[in-house]
């Protein structure tokens, strides 16, 4: 016998209200159902187990047009979720297996003597393509890694006098082990800054870690492509259209700017442990991964809980500690933490001002 309250049936006052819920939900549920990044992330979920926090920081990235590095120890499925998020959308996609001995040419391409035609022909390297796997960053050279900066803040190449533009949309995914030191070369502070995001991978639960076994003893799903490069350009231009309020933006200043002179915040004891702080792409990359980040909540506004959930994965690899903060063992993570204690989180009125923007571009309509 059932006996779950009947969820259709309302006192009088309450009718309206619970007629009105329900329309909203209808709308928000259908506007979901017609997002293809959650068709992505179904599709990704066949293959990968756990990682929520990884696949949708990934996610974010491919909406906000950033670069993801993500560290953690071998094993624990790194690039085969960046691979499988791959498969599920369309575009080309190229993997490049960073070693010791590559040299430049080997990502950017180069020019190339034709012997029978007497002239120089441009071979263009694997960079050229929509979605970049480099896979284990730190094992090429500071020259190699540094070849990436272009591209990956440009989108372009430039190759003898002439600019390549690579194709849209790009996105470049690293990898890294963060346990071997022995040929490995640390990426340089320039390198580092442009990735939007770094993404900290961690041990499975032992429940998900019994599911990996099974899975990956067995037959797998195969994964469809769901998104092509055309959808998710239109995605990245929905995200744009995310509201951010100022107040939000105000926040992330303060953020970025506590990190850089922890003191005036309160937290004179962090000051000897940080060098350098973060640079203002961080804050650039705060709200621009916040709108995407409440794109994928299915939400057309940002709200301070975004930046917070984000500010650790986007500050992160921008903090420069000093040796005293090593010697201590205090890591970046610690001092973003203690930041986000003590700076002040605004309360923005954010559906009223969306309304008047909305109202407002009604009018000009």
């Amino acid at each position: 016998m059932d006996v779950r309250p009947d969820r259709n049936k309302a006192a009088p006052g309450e009718k309206l209200a619970t007629e009105k819920l329900g329309t909203e939900k209808f709308a928000t549920d259908q506007r979901a159902s017609d997002k293809p990044m959650e068709q992505v992330l179904y599709e990704v979920k066949k293959v990968i187990v756990g990682q929520d926090h990884l696949l949708e920081r990934l996610i974010v990235a491919l909406l906000s047009r950033g670069h993801v590095l993500v560290e953690g120890v071998p094993g624990l499925a790194k690039t085969m979720a960046i691979k499988t998020l791959a498969s599920a959308i369309g575009g080309e996609f190229q993997r490049i297996q960073f070693t010791p001995d590559l040299v430049p040419a080997d990502l950017v391409g180069t020019r190339v003597y034709n012997q029978r035609t007497g002239t120089f022909k441009t071979s263009l390297g694997p960079v050229f393509t929509n979605l970049l796997l480099a896979d284990e960053i730190n094992r090429a050279p500071a020259k190699v890694q540094s070849a990436l900066l272009e591209v990956m803040q440009e989108r372009q190449v430039t190759i003898g006098r002439k600019t390549h533009p690579v194709p849209n949309p790009f996105l470049v995914l690293a990898t890294q082990n963060p346990i071997e030191s022995e040929g490995t070369y640390p990426l340089p502070e320039a390198q580092v800054d442009r990735f939007m995001l770094k993404v900290l991978v961690d041990y499975p639960t032992p429940t998900e870690e019994f599911v990996i076994v099974e899975r990956m003893t067995g037959a797998l799903d195969a994964v469809r492509r769901v998104v092509d490069a055309e959808q998710l350009v239109a995605q990245q231009q929905a995200v744009d259209a995310v509201y951010a309020d100022p107040a939000l933006m105000e926040y992330a200043v303060s953020l970025v700017g506590a990190t850089r002179t922890p003191k005036t915040v309160g937290l004179d004891e962090l000051q000897p442990y940080v060098l350098y702080g973060a640079s203002p792409r961080a804050a650039i990359n705060l709200i621009l991964a916040a709108k995407a980040l409440a794109y994928v909540r299915g939400r057309a506004y940002v709200l301070p809980g975004d930046l917070r959930d984000l500010a650790l994965d986007v500050m992160r690899h921008r903090l420069v500690l000093s040796y005293e903060a090593l010697a201590d063992g205090v890591t970046a993570d610690e001092v973003l933490r203690q930041i986000l204690t003590v700076v002040p989180v605004p309360e923005v009125p954010l559906h009223e001002r969306i309304r008047a923007r909305d109202a407002a571009r009604a009018r000009h309509a």
